[in-house]
């Protein structure tokens, strides 16, 4: 089963960080993801940049509106996600755990099951 973890954070303090901090923060990320990608078991993995940098599309009355921003009223925004195949859902939340605890923003991660719809490159 492809799981997709997507990472929430609130950006003030990720993109507060220093060079040298976000660079430490990536290396222990980058440690939790080798053993994934070393089994061929990682798919894509994305970091999102601010969401000063974001344009929604919404639909409203029935005619498409392409706005800046996100529009997100959230304390989190969505920074990222990783694609990860896992036997089970504790598998998938077991990952997590390992990217939150060298993680030091905190956040949330939320996993959810993909059902791919047109895939590229899909682990085998």
């Amino acid at each position: 089963m492809l799981y997709a973890i997507l990472c929430y954070a609130s950006e003030d303090v990720v993109c507060s960080w220093s060079k040298e901090q976000d660079d430490e923060v990536m290396a222990k990320l980058l440690n939790v993801q080798d053993k994934y990608a070393k089994a061929g078991r990682l798919g894509p993995v994305a970091r999102l940049l601010p969401t000063t940098a974001a344009t929604t599309l919404r639909k409203v009355k029935g005619e498409a509106m392409v706005l800046d921003g996100p529009f997100a009223e959230t304390k989190e925004q969505f920074l990222g996600f990783y694609t990860l195949e896992c036997q089970d859902l504790d598998e998938a939340v077991a990952f997590a755990r390992e990217l939150s605890e060298v993680n030091p923003s905190g956040g949330s991660y939320e996993i959810r099951p993909i059902s791919v719809f047109n895939p590229t490159k899909v682990p085998a």
